[in-house]
C-alpha cells in the first residue's frame, strides 16, 4: 500500500478523534454553565473570539484543547503505525526494529553478525530536570489518564454501553483537568523534580524494555532468523536510564550534598521495589511441580546454600510452596534483595545485583534442563533484562559541575594547604598542568577532612564525599561520571582529580603499562558546548587520554574490556554562540576529530549527546540524527539526554515510550554496524560547508552584537514574564547577571519561541546559502545535490526548515510592534523578517522547488490545525505585556503581580499549541 494512504489514514483518525474529544470538552464545559464558551471551542466549526474578547477562561479554554489535541495526534500517530504494520508487514515502519534489521540483512550482514552487534549495544536516555516543562505534575498524570482512555476505545469489542461509559470516563477527566490549576505558584524544588523522574524509572521503563524486547525478537522471527541467536537476556542491547536530577550542580544552587544522598538513597529504594514486585510475579508464575518433572541437581544445591545462608528467613520462603522448587528458588531470591535503608548487607542477602543475575541464570539454566524453554522467556527473560537495566540503582546518576567552580574549589584547597598558588585564577595553562601534574603523582589529600578549606571546596567535596560513601556502601553500580561543564582545557580535567583525590575517590593501582599511581574510580568527562570549546575539544582529549592518571583511570573502570573514554557535547550554547548550521558543523566535525583521536590511542569514545527539545538545542528525529552521526563517531555505545517536556512527550505512555526506545536502539544498532564499513567520502563537500558555517556565522552574529539587540529581545519577546515562571527548580541565569552571555539556553530559546520568531533555530541560514551560490554556484549545485546522498546534509537542512516553518512573520511583527525605540525596531526587525525571506527562498530552492506541504505533509497539516488557536493566543499575550508592563514602568506592582498570572497562563497555552517551551 503507498505511504500516502498511511498519511491520509493518521489524518482523518486524528481528525475523528479530535471532534469527539471537542465534543466532550463542549459537553463539560456546558455542564459547568459555560454554553457561551463551549460554542467557542476550535475545531467545532466555531470561529476563536478576537483578542478583545480573550479573557482568562478563553486562554484556559484553548489550553486545554491544545492539550487535548496533542494527546490526539499522539494516539494517531500510534495507531499509524499499527495501521502500517498490518496493511504493509511488521518490516515497514521506519526506525524500527523490522525495517532496519531487513535493510541490514539487504546489505550484506548475516543474522549471526547482527546477533553479536546487539549484544555490544549499550543506550542510555539521561532524564534531566531542565526548567522547559511548564505543566504541573499533576496536570501530566491527568494527560496521561486521558490518553490511556484514547487507547482503550481503539478496541472494536466495546459495546455500545461501555463505548458511552468510556466517554463518560474521557468527560470526567476533562472536568477534572479545567479544575486544575495549570500554573504553578512557587518554583518545584528537586525533591519534586526527582519524584517526576523516579515516576518514569519504575513506572514506565521496566515495562517499556519488556514491550522493547517482544518487538525485537518478533522482527526477528519475522525475518527468520534463528532463534537461538537472541534467546539469552545477554544477547540483546543493554538499555539503563540515566539522570541528573540530584546530581547536576552546575549553576544550580539547591543540589547540596544532603540532595544528592537523598537522590541516590531514592533510587536504590526504587529499584528493589521494582524488582520486589517482578520477583513476586515470577515466584507466582513458575508454579511447577515435583510431581511432573525431575528437579535439576543444581537448582536443589542452590536452595539448600541459599536456605542455609539466610537462616530463619531462608526456611520460611522455603517451607511457602512445598513440593515447587522453582518457586521455592524465587521466593529465596526475594528473601536475599537488601534492605535499601541498611548502610551494609545483612548476612547471606546480595551485596550487589551481579548476584542476582547469577542466581537468575542458574534460574534459567534449570528451567531449560526441563524443557520449560517458553516459561523462561516469558516468564524469566524480562526479570533477567530488569536486573541488567536497573539494578539496585535505578537510574545512573551523573554529578555534573562547571570548571569554574572546580577552579575555585581548588583555589581554596590549595590555600588552605599552604601550598603557594597566589593568582591561580589567573595562572597560564602550562603552569597550572606543571602544578596539578606535582599533586596527582601523591596519594596524600592537601588538606584533612576536618580541615574548612573555603565555601566552594567544602561545597564541591562534600557532594564528592557523598558519592564516595554511597559507593563504598554500595558499589558504583548506580554512579554515573563527574561531567565538566565548559571544559575549555587540559587543567579543566586534571582538577577534577585532584579534587576527587581529596573525596576518596581516586585509589593507588600498580599498572605495568602506564605505570603505578592514581586512578579515579568514576569517569571524568569534559563537556564541550560553545564553538570555540568544540573546535579545540581534540586537543584536550589528545592531552587528557595520554595523561598517564587517564589511562590507568580508563583501564580501571574498564576492567578486561577496552578502555572508554566518555565526551559529552553540548547544542544549546554552540548554537546560541554561533547559530544553528555553524553549532551542527562544528559538532559534527568534533565528533569526527574527537573519535579518531580516541581511536589512534586505542581507546573507545562515548559520545554523550546534550539534546533539548527544540532543533535548536539538538532536537529532531531520533532515527534521523542516528543516520546523520559522522561516520565512525558511534561504537555501539550512546547517551542521550532527555530534557523537560520531551520526557512527557517521549515516555509518559507506554505505547509512545516503547516506540521512542526502539528508534534509539534500533537505530544505534543499525549505525553501529553501518560505521564499521566503509567510510562514505564526502570530502569534496566539506568546503562548501565550512563555508555554509562561516557565512551563516557571521549573518548571526551580525545580529546579535547590533545596537539595539538585547533591547529589541527584551522587548519583543516575553523573556521577562519566562523569568518569572515557576518552571524549574535552576535559575535561568548562571550567575544572575543580566547578560545575554549569562542567560541560560533554555530561556533564550524558550522566549523566541513563544513569539513565533524561532529564531535560533534558522537565522543565519539564508545568508549562508546565498553566500555560497553567489560566490560558488557549482558548489551550490553540489551541495543540493549532496542532500539526497549524505544524511547529515539532509537531516540538518530539513531541521532548520522545521524551525522556520515554525515561524510566523506576520506575529513577529505584532511582537516587535512592543519595542519602544522605533529605530531599533525597524533595524532588527527588518534584519530579522529580510533573513527570514532570504532562507524561506533559498530553503525551497535547495530542496528541489517543491512546496513543504508535498514534502512534508505531516507537518503541515498539523501547523495549519493550530494556526487559529495560536494567533488568538499570541495577541492575547502582546496585549498582556503590554499592560504589564505599562503597570511595572508606572510602580504599580500590585496591579502587575495580579496581572501576571493570566500572562504565564498564556505562556502554558501557546507551549502547549507548539508543543514546545526551549
Amino acid at each position: 500500500m503507498p505511504t500516502s494512504s498511511h498519511t491520509d489514514f493518521a489524518f482523518a483518525k486524528a481528525q475523528r478523534d479530535l471532534g469527539w474529544a471537542m465534543e466532550c470538552f463542549q459537553s463539560v464545559l456546558r455542564e459547568q454553565g459555560l454554553p457561551d464558551l463551549a460554542a467557542r471551542v476550535p475545531w467545532t466549526g466555531s470561529a476563536v473570539p478576537a483578542v478583545s474578547e480573550l479573557r482568562d477562561r478563553d486562554i484556559q479554554m484553548l489550553s486545554v484543547a491544545f492539550q487535548l489535541l496533542n494527546m490526539v495526534e499522539e494516539n494517531a500517530a500510534a495507531q499509524g503505525r499499527r495501521h502500517r504494520e498490518n496493511q504493509a508487514g511488521p518490516l515497514a515502519e521506519p526506525g524500527l526494529w523490522g525495517a532496519m534489521l531487513r535493510n541490514l540483512g539487504q546489505r550484506g550482514y548475516e543474522p549471526a553478525v547482527m546477533a553479536a552487534a546487539l549484544s555490544r549495544i549499550r543506550v542510555e536516555p539521561v532524564l534531566t530536570a531542565h526548567p522547559t516543562e511548564a505543566k504541573r505534575a499533576t496536570v501530566l498524570e491527568l494527560h496521561r489518564q486521558l490518553y490511556l482512555l484514547l487507547v482503550k476505545r481503539e478496541n472494536q469489542m466495546w459495546t455500545p454501553g461501555e463505548q458511552a461509559q468510556i466517554r463518560d470516563d474521557f468527560m470526567a477527566g476533562i472536568e477534572r483537568l479545567w479544575r486544575t490549576g495549570e500554573i504553578r505558584v512557587t518554583k518545584p524544588d528537586v525533591a519534586s523534580e526527582r519524584r517526576l523522574v523516579l515516576h518514569y524509572l519504575r513506572e514506565v521503563f521496566p515495562e517499556a524494555l519488556t514491550r522493547l524486547d517482544g518487538r525485537l525478537r518478533a522482527a526477528w522471527h519475522d525475518l527468520g532468523h534463528d532463534a537461538k541467536l537472541i534467546a539469552d537476556p545477554e544477547n540483546l542491547p543493554r538499555l539503563r536510564i540515566g539522570t541528573w536530577v540530584g546530581g547536576d550542580r552546575d549553576g544550580h544552587p539547591l543540589v547540596t550534598a544532603e540532595v544528592t544522598a537523598e537522590t541516590l538513597n531514592e533510587l536504590r529504594h526504587g529499584a528493589l521495589e521494582v524488582l520486589r514486585g517482578l520477583l513476586a510475579r515470577l515466584a507466582a508464575s513458575l508454579s511447577l511441580s515435583t510431581r511432573l518433572q525431575t528437579v535439576p541437581t543444581p537448582l536443589l544445591e542452590a536452595i539448600a546454600v541459599g536456605c542455609t545462608a539466610l537462616g530463619a528467613a531462608g526456611v520460611a520462603a522455603v517451607a511457602r510452596n512445598p513440593g515447587e522448587p522453582w518457586r521455592q528458588f524465587v521466593n529465596l531470591c526475594l528473601a536475599r534483595l537488601p534492605d535499601a535503608s541498611a548502610t551494609h548487607a545483612a548476612p547471606g542477602t546480595y551485596q550487589r545485583p551481579a548476584e542476582l543475575a547469577g542466581d537468575l541464570r542458574l534460574l534459567r539454566s534449570s528451567l531449560r534442563a526441563v524443557g520449560a524453554e517458553r516459561l523462561a522467556q516469558s516468564e524469566l527473560f524480562p526479570v533477567e533484562r530488569a536486573v541488567a537495566a536497573f539494578g539496585f540503582h535505578l537510574g545512573v546518576l551523573d554529578i555534573r559541575q562547571n570548571s569554574a567552580v572546580h577552579e575555585q574549589a581548588l583555589a581554596q584547597l590549595l590555600s588552605a594547604a599552604g601550598i603557594e598558588a597566589t593568582g591561580w585564577t589567573s595562572w597560564g595553562e602550562h603552569q597550572r598542568v606543571n602544578l596539578l601534574d606535582s599533586e596527582l603523582r601523591s596519594p596524600r589529600p592537601l588538606a584533612h577532612a576536618e580541615v574548612r578549606p573555603g565555601t566552594q571546596a567544602q561545597l564541591v567535596l562534600d557532594c564528592l564525599r557523598t558519592v564516595a560513601g554511597h559507593r563504598r556502601a554500595h558499589g558504583g553500580d548506580g554512579l554515573g561520571a563527574l561531567i565538566v561543564s565548559m571544559t575549555r582545557s587540559l587543567s579543566d580535567l586534571l582538577t577534577v582529580y585532584v579534587l576527587a583525590r581529596e573525596a576518596g575517590l581516586v585509589t593507588w593501582v600498580k599498572d605495568p603499562v602506564n605505570g603505578d599511581g592514581l586512578a579515579s574510580v568514576l569517569p571524568v568527562v569534559p563537556l564541550l558546548e560553545t564553538i570555540g570549546d568544540l573546535q579545540g575539544g581534540a586537543d584536550i582529549l589528545a592531552a587528557f587520554i595520554t595523561h598517564p592518571v587517564t589511562r590507568r583511570s580508563l583501564a580501571l573502570q574498564a576492567g578486561s574490556g577496552q578502555p572508554v573514554q566518555q565526551v559529552m557535547l553540548g547544542y544549546s550554547d554552540s548554537c546560541k554562540d554561533g547559530g544553528i548550521f555553524a553549532s551542527q558543523w562544528n559538532l559534527h566535525q568534533a565528533q569526527d576529530r574527537l573519535a579518531r583521536i580516541a581511536s589512534d590511542h586505542g581507546v573507545a569514545v562515548r559520545f554523550f549527546h546534550g539534546r533539548g527539545g527544540s532543533v535548536s538545542r539538538g532536537a529532531g528525529p531520533t532515527h534521523r540524527f542516528l543516520e546523520a552521526l559522522p561516520h565512525g563517531s558511534l561504537c555501539g555505545d550512546l547517551r542521550v539526554t532527555e530534557q523537560g517536556e520531551t520526557i512527557a512527550q517521549k515516555y509518559a505512555n507506554q505505547i509512545t515510550a516503547t516506540y521512542q526506545l526502539e528508534l534509539l536502539t534500533a537505530g544505534a544498532t543499525a549505525t553501529t554496524l553501518t560505521h564499521r564499513g566503509p567510510r562514505p567520502d564526502y570530502h569534496a563537500l566539506f568546503p562548501i560547508l565550512d563555508l555554509l558555517a562561516a557565512r551563516s556565522k557571521t549573518s548571526y552574529e551580525g545580529l546579535l552584537n547590533a545596537e539595539g539587540f538585547m533591547a529589541y529581545f527584551s522587548e519583543a519577546t516575553p523573556i521577562d514574564v519566562l523569568e518569572q515562571a515557576a518552571i524549574g527548580s535552576r535559575p535561568s541565569r548562571r550567575t544572575g547577571r543580566r547578560t545575554l552571555a549569562d542567560l541560560r539556553a533554555i530561556p533564550w530559546v524558550f522566549s523566541w519561541n513563544q513569539s513565533r520568531h524561532y529564531l535560533p533555530g534558522w537565522f543565519g541560514i539564508g545568508s549562508g546559502l546565498a553566500a555560497i551560490k553567489a560566490e560558488d554556484p557549482a558548489g551550490f549545485a553540489a551541495l543540493v545535490a549532496g542532500i539526497g546522498s549524505w544524511p547529515f546534509l539532509r537531516y540538518a537542512l530539513s531541521n532548520i526548515e522545521s524551525n522556520l516553518a515554525s515561524a510566523s512573520l506576520s506575529l513577529m511583527a505584532e511582537y516587535a510592534e512592543m519595542v519602544g525605540d522605533a529605530a531599533v525596531r525597524a533595524q532588527i526587525y527588518g534584519a530579522i523578517a529580510s533573513e527570514y525571506r532570504l532562507a524561506e527562498r533559498m530553503l525551497q530552492e535547495v530542496f528541489g522547488g517543491s512546496p513543504l506541504a508535498e514534502r512534508r505533509p505531516r507537518m503541515v497539516f498539523t501547523f495549519q490545525l493550530r494556526a487559529q488557536g495560536l494567533e488568538a493566543l499570541h495577541r492575547q499575550q502582546i496585549a498582556g505585556l503590554r499592560r504589564w508592563r505599562a503597570l511595572k514602568a508606572a510602580s504599580d506592582q500590585t496591579s502587575a503581580d495580579a496581572l501576571l498570572p493570566t500572562l504565564l497562563l498564556t505562556v502554558n497555552a501557546i507551549a502547549s499549541g507548539l508543543r514546545t517551551t526551549g
